[in-house]
Order: C-alpha cells, then structure tokens, then sequence
C-alpha cells in the first residue's frame, strides 16, 4: 500500500458528503498504520504492552470521542516516531507538515511525563507534575488534538495495567489522577475522566475498590430492581404528560462514591444516591417540563438541585441535576438534558467544535466570534487546571492513599498564562505587560506596539498581566520601541527576553549611525588623497577588516586613525606608514604626468599634482574629461558636459586644466558611476532591478529611493571599471515592469 497521504476534508461535510469524508479519515488510518506497523512489531511499550496494539486501542478510544481521522492516524505515527532517525522530516515526506507536527508533539510529552514520574521524592514528582501540565496546556495550544492524544494514551495504558492484572507504578497512577483526569474534566470529556479515575483508583488502593464494588453487588438486586421500577413509571408519567423522552439508569462510578465517602465522612449503607437516572429530551423546555414531572411523582431534596442549562458550567456542560426521594425511601440522582448535550456532556467540547475550526492551525484559524469566545472559555478552564496543578492540595489519594496536601509550586509564582484574542496561550514571566506579550508573539509587533485592550479594556503599556486575560495588541503600521521602555522604574518590561530585543532595535540603528559617520569620513580622507576611485572593499581588507562596514563602524568611532588609511594609501602595509627614507620612484617616460592614483588621470603639460573625481558627475573611463583648479584640494576632474563644469568654465577659464585618462586606468580600478531610475511604485520593484544589476555583475555600493504617491525615484551608485557596459544595464532596467526611465546621472 502506498505511503502518501490522504487529506481528508477537515471542515463541515455535507450531509452527503459524510459518507466520502468518512472513507477519507479511514484511509488516512489504514496508511498511518501500514507505515507504522513494520517500524513498532517487536517494540514493547515500558508499560509492558506491545506498542501496535496500544495505538489500536488509542484510535478506538478516540474514534469513541469524536476525534477526527488525523488524530487517530496520528496514534500510530506518534508510535512510530521514536524509531526513525529524523522523524519530524521522514514523517513529513510521507503524511505533510500536520501529521508530522502532530505526532511529533505528542511524542515530545510523552517524554516529558516519563520525566515527570522519575523524580525522587513527592514534593518534586508533584514540581514535574506541574511542568507537565503546562507543557500540556502549551501544546494543547498549538494543536487541540494533542490532549486527546494524551488523554487517551493513558486511558489505554490503565486499561492495559487492569486487563492484564500488572501492577503499575504507583507515580504512573497518581499522575493519571492528579494530571489526567483533572484535564478530561476541564475538556468535559467524562466518559474518559471517570473510566481514568475508577481504572487508577483501583490500581492505586485495589482493596478499598473491592470492597466497595463487593457491596455495590450485593445490593446489584436491590438496586436493580429499584431503578427499572422508576424507569417504568417515569416513562408511563412522560407519556402521558407527551413528552416525547429515554430514560436510562446509568451506573454509578466507583470512585466517585469513595469521594463522597471521604468528603462527607460516610459509610457505605450511608451513600443514598447509589442510584442514578438521566432522561434524555428533544429541546430546552422539554427539560424544564420533564423536571416538573420529576418533582411531581417524587419529593425533591432542594439543597441538592443544579441548574447547568441556566448557568453552564465554565467548560459548557448543560444538564438538570436533582435528587429526589420515593415513597419507599429510595434516593435517586436524576439528570435531565437535550440530545446536544448528552453529546457535549460524553465527548466534551475539545471532541466537537474544536478540533474542527482549529486543529490544523492550533487556535490561528479564521473562525466566528461566537467560535472564539468559545475558545477562550476553553482555554481558560486549562489555565485554572494549571492553577490547580501548582497551587492546590492534592484532592485524590496521595502514595499511603489518604488524602495530603502539597506544597504550593515555584511555577505558579513565576509563570503566567494569557490569550490572544483567537485564543492562543501564551507564557510569560510573572509581572508582564502588554510590551512583554507583544515581543513574545513577534519581534516587529513588539517594536510597533502602541497600545493594548486586556478583555477588551484599553489599559497603559505598564499594566502587569494576569493569567486568564485576553490581550489584543494595537498596533503602528511602522516605527520602533521607546526608550522609556528600557527603563525599570517605568515598568514597560519584565522580559530580558524582550529587553534584549528593544537594546538590539537602539544598537542597530546606534550602529548604523556611526557606520555612516566612518563612511563620511573615509570618502573625504579618499578625496583628500585623490583615490575617490580605490574599491572600499579592497581598503577594507587591505587594512585588515572583514569589510568595508567594519572599517566604517571602527573610524566611525574614533578607534581607527585615518593616518594609518593615508599611510596605506601612500604605500604601507597593514596601516603602518610608507618608509619616507626610501627613493621616490621615477615617473614611465611614456608618461611624466603620472599623478598619486597610479596613472589614472594624467595631468597634460604639468608635473604630478592631487587629482580627484568630481562626486557631482562621477567621470569614468572612456568619458571624455576636464580639470579645473581647485584652491588647495588640487584638480577636480569632470565629465566635459558635466553641468556644474559647464558653469565654473565659463567664470574662471583660466582655471581649466586639459587632462586624460591613464593608458592602464580601467584595468587598475572600478570608477563609482550614479544612475537614475523613474517607475511607477510597486512592491518588489527595488528587488526587480537589483536582481537585473546581479545578474549583469555590476556592484551596487548604495541605493537612495523616495516614492511619492505612485511614483518612484531611484538612485543607485555602482562600481565599473568603464562606462561603456552603462548601455546595457540601462537597456534591461528599463525593460522591468513599471520602469520608464533609467539613465545615468
């Protein structure tokens, strides 16, 4: 069978599209354990059962709860993922980025709970227990479906630990008391919390378990009896009243009797609500109705009614409770619900919408507000589980099986969680504002923060931050950090993680300043020397430097001399000065005129004097070229049309100089040339003519851009060793889109 995947469709099927979506998820299944059956067959989880059939079982118990066919895939790639050698690539190449991430994530928290359950003592297995949970909550996070991976890995694991009769590790049941069970009741995912408790309870104290499943049989007649008793004569009254409903008894679980026992200090003949009903109705007002013919037939214990359909709990679990009385003295817990929250109630919100709107993009999918109020209320019930984890007693049993409190952990007071407004959880330091938070989500969102809404309040950047609150951040389309945020006594920032980025946003710009004053400063010392054509990369190098910015930033702040440039220049090596004693060398007697470039421009009818390039035209061979007289800073070569040459001629003719090109001047330098190009202003505009001067290998030096409205205006500095390759370049540059002029300046 082939190993490529199968994506079925994610999103609300049709109703005749069901079938199809169905077909898809069992494909995908049938892939991921073909891939992962000849990887795992001889492999023996620590539990002691064999790793295939374990991921059989997880599918199974996941398919019971309304996960998706990614998520049971994902039960035999995660099985699978420790016996390859790069799984999150090899897993990727064969299912996609999802199911690698996935299965991957999983894998990375089982991890962490086997650490969890390694710790010495008590107080630090219970520490662990708290890293647990909120590696939990932040991959739970990332992708709804890592949770239910988790949570039902485990319920297979004590199954597993029951049916074969093993004894488990004492830390593996108080984890699946104190991490696992809590977390399915927050996800109200009770059929996976109560089989969690009652298979670790009775694992955990197996003689208290027998005692009392020993007396629950013994009065099995009894009980029995009573209860198909009122299930006929609750039908017959709902009937008659024409209220269309089931009604079931449903059994009570073991260790929830044994809290009620320990928390009201009960005896066994004590517990009265050993029998338990559940009516199932068509909508809201036939709940309603339905509790009024409860109440009719039975007298009510009022102390003890719950209205979840008026007030739901935090999770979203809706349902009548009431316990009522019989004329024989029989106590029973009734529970009346719609057909949707029976659903609710058995898989939990975690198994419906949340896997469907979010599991392929964690809590970023685009989804209704109704959706993402949903989510938050979700994700706080997970924080108010990590609350617990880290500051609560221990509500189960403890490893002598009575019940102990624990110390409260560090975490909690180090660590708090909040939302973004799609739900998201994010971890930040205790004291962290909405800077903080920013910087956390990203680097350039943190630079533009502005402002920021904590459930929906505009509140100051200083604020501090609490788990549970909900944090939008507002943002400025541009711009950068404030200095005010660097300072302790304002209290902008808690994160040296987010300071170290705000310190790096002033040091770059810091930087870039004094790498333009050394720039500045270099060119003048060039046009002093008349060298304005030497490559800055070949003097940078020269002088040591990794690159001409280096250079800069190093003269830029004053712990370079320029007098070492001037020296090197003047023939040193490494800076150091030229030897003044040695003989100055005589000039080609093909060419008297040679100035200090080395035969670049020759001077025609005089003597070796200081010639420099004029920056206003940048003359470059074969251009034809002028010199004018400059008072004390030499010749200053232009270009024959040059503009600003044309005018100084025609003031001081006498100050016109007739000069030439070296014969060896473009084999010995590259000449600094400015060209001009006009577009229509688009993005990637400035890429699309960079990519043209790349690929004609002409080195850009510096780029200067203004855009006004749609119109762009470009200036870009180049290096050649002559002008005559300028036809080309200009050619293809004007051939980019939304190019309509380019020439050089």
């Amino acid at each position: 069978m082939s190993n490529d995947p199968v994506n079925p469709d994610g999103g609300d099927a049709a109703p005749d599209r069901h079938g199809d979506t169905e077909r898809d998820a069992q494909r995908l299944i049938e892939q991921a354990r073909t891939y992962a059956a000849p990887l795992v067959d001889a492999v023996t989880l620590e539990t002691g059962e064999a790793a295939l059939e374990h991921a059989d079982g997880v599918c199974d118990i996941l398919a019971g709860i309304g996960a998706d066919g990614e998520a049971r895939a994902a039960a035999y790639l995660n099985i699978a993922a420790p016996q390859l050698a790069h799984p999150f690539d090899q897993l990727r190449k064969a299912f996609g980025d999802e199911l690698a991430t996935l299965a991957v994530e999983t894998r990375k928290l089982v991890e962490v709970s086997r650490m969890a359950r390694e710790g010495p003592d008590e107080i630090e297995q219970r520490r662990r227990h708290v890293e647990l949970g909120r590696r939990l909550l932040l991959g739970f996070s990332r992708d709804l479906r890592v949770a239910l991976l988790r949570l039902a890995s485990r319920l297979q694991s004590l199954r597993f630990f029951t049916r074969s009769r093993t004894q488990a590790p004492r830390s593996f049941l108080a984890e699946s008391m104190e991490v696992f069970a809590p977390l399915a009741s927050r996800l109200g995912i009770w059929q996976v919390k109560w089989e969690i408790e009652d298979l670790a309870f009775r694992l955990l104290q197996p003689d208290v378990y027998k005692d009392i499943a020993r007396k629950l049989d013994e009065r099995r007649v009894e009980r029995e009896q009573g209860i198909v008793g009122a299930i006929d004569r609750l039908q017959a009254e709902l009937k008659r009243q024409r209220i269309s409903a089931q009604v079931a008894g449903r059994p009570k679980h073991i260790y929830s009797i044994w809290r009620k026992m320990q928390g009201k200090q009960l005896q066994f003949e004590q517990v009265m609500d050993l029998r338990a009903l559940r009516i199932i109705v068509a909508d809201v007002s036939a709940c309603y109705a339905a509790l009024s013919v409860v109440h009719s037939l039975w007298t009510p214990l009022p102390e003890e009614f719950d209205d979840y359909i008026a007030k739901p709990k935090p999770n979203g679990y809706q349902s009548l409770h009431t316990v009522v009385r019989t004329e024989a003295g029989q106590i029973f817990e009734i529970q009346i619900r719609t057909e949707a929250m029976h659903s609710y109630a058995e898989h939990g919100s975690a198994a419906h919408w949340a896997y469907k709107e979010a599991g392929k993009r964690g809590y970023r999918g685009q989804a209704q507000a109704g959706d993402d109020q949903a989510r938050i209320a979700l994700a706080r019930q997970l924080l108010a589980l990590q609350q617990e984890l880290a500051s609560t007693p221990t509500e189960p049993v403890d490893r002598a099986g009575a019940p102990g409190t624990v110390p409260r952990g560090a975490e909690a007071e180090e660590r708090i969680f909040v939302l973004t407004p799609q739900a998201r959880i994010v971890e930040l330091a205790a004291g962290s504002t909405a800077v903080d938070f920013a910087y956390a989500l990203h680097t350039d969102l943190g630079h533009r923060c502005r402002g920021a809404r904590v459930d929906g309040m505009l509140v100051p950047l200083s604020t501090p931050l609490r788990s549970g609150q909900t944090v939008e951040v507002v943002a400025a389309k541009e711009g950068g950090p404030s200095r005010d945020w660097l300072n302790p006594e304002l209290g902008y920032l808690r994160s040296a993680r987010a300071r170290a980025k705000v310190r790096a946003w002033f040091n770059q710009i810091a930087q870039e300043q004094t790498i333009n004053k050394g720039r500045g400063q270099v060119e003048r010392l060039l046009q002093r020397e008349g060298r304005t054509s030497v490559n800055l990369q070949t003097l940078a190098e020269g002088l040591g430097f990794a690159n001409a910015e280096a250079l800069f930033e190093r003269v830029g702040k004053d712990e370079f001399s320029q007098r070492q440039i001037e020296a090197y220049l003047r023939g040193g090596q490494n800076g150091a000065p030229a030897d003044q004693s040695a003989p100055l060398a005589a000039p080609p007697a093909a060419a008297p005129m040679v100035d200090r470039q080395g035969g670049q421009v020759l001077v025609v009818g005089m003597g070796s004097l200081l010639t420099q390039l004029a920056p206003c035209c940048k003359p470059a061979p074969p251009d034809a070229i002028r010199g004018f007289v400059t008072r004390g800073r030499g010749v200053s070569v232009h270009r024959a049309n040059c503009p600003n040459f044309v005018n100084i001629a025609q003031q001081h003719p006498e100050r016109v100089i007739a000069v030439a090109w070296g014969a060896q001047a473009a084999n010995e330098a590259l000449y600094p040339i400015d060209l001009e190009v006009s577009a229509t202003d688009r993005q990637g505009l400035l890429r699309d003519i960079s990519e043209v001067l790349a690929k004609e290998k002409i080195n850009v030096i510096a780029v200067n851009t203004r855009s006004v409205r749609d119109l762009a205006q470009m200036r870009f500095t180049i290096q050649l060793p002559d002008s005559s390759r300028l036809k080309r370049a200009l050619a293809l540059i004007a051939e980019v889109p939304g190019v309509f002029k380019a020439r050089r300046h």
